[in-house]
C-alpha cells in the first residue's frame, strides 16, 4: 500500500530543529540550500509561480512561513485569512517546495543565522537595494547570495482579498 499523501506532505512540514539537521545533510550533500519566507495566507498563481522560480536557484526549497501571530503583526487584525496549519499544509503539498518551518517572530533572521542558506530568494517586489539590509548583509557573509525572483504581475493576498470583499 502506497503512503497516505496526506502524511507525506505533513512530513515536509518541520520544526526549526529537525530542519537544520536536515539543511546541514543537504549541505555535506554538495546541495544548494534556498530559502524564502511569508505568510502565504491564500495561495495564488503569484506565487506558486513565485516558488516554483526560487526552487530552480538551487536544489533545496525551504519555505519560511510566518505564525498566525506574526501575520497579525504584519499585515494587521484580520490576517491571515487562513490558519497556520492550513497555509503550512498547502505550502508542503506543492512538489516546489520541500520543506516547510513556521517561525513567530517578526523577521526570518534567527532561522537564516541558524540555517545559513546559500540563497535567499525574495520576490521581485523587491530590489537588491529595499531587501531588508541586515538579511542581505548576514546572507551575504557567509558567502550567500540573494535572488530576486519573478512572480505574476498583478497577484497579491491583499488584491485577492479586496476582489473578495468587493473593495477592488
Amino acid at each position: 500500500m502506497s503512503q497516505d499523501p496526506i502524511l507525506a506532505y505533513n512530513a515536509k512540514i518541520v520544526d526549526a530543529e529537525t530542519l537544520r539537521g536536515r539543511v546541514a545533510q543537504h549541505k555535506a550533500d554538495g546541495q544548494e540550500v534556498v530559502w524564502t519566507n511569508g505568510c502565504f495566507d491564500i495561495l495564488h498563481a503569484g506565487h506558486a509561480a513565485y516558488l516554483i522560480r526560487a526552487r530552480q536557484e538551487g536544489d533545496v526549497l525551504v519555505v519560511g512561513m510566518n505564525s498566525d501571530a506574526s501575520v497579525r503583526e504584519v499585515k494587521g487584525p484580520g490576517r491571515p485569512v487562513n490558519n497556520e496549519r492550513d497555509r503550512a499544509f498547502v505550502l508542503a503539498s506543492l512538489a516546489s517546495v520541500d520543506y516547510v518551518v513556521i517561525f513567530a517572530d517578526k523577521t526570518p533572521m534567527p532561522l537564516l543565522e541558524m540555517l545559513e542558506p546559500g540563497v535567499y530568494a525574495k520576490g521581485d517586489d523587491y530590489t537588491i537595494d529595499t531587501v531588508v539590509q541586515e538579511e542581505r548583509r548576514f546572507v551575504e557573509s557567509y558567502g550567500g547570495r540573494i535572488a530576486i525572483v519573478r512572480g505574476v504581475p498583478g497577484h497579491s493576498t491583499t488584491r485577492t482579498i479586496g476582489r473578495i470583499t468587493g473593495g477592488a
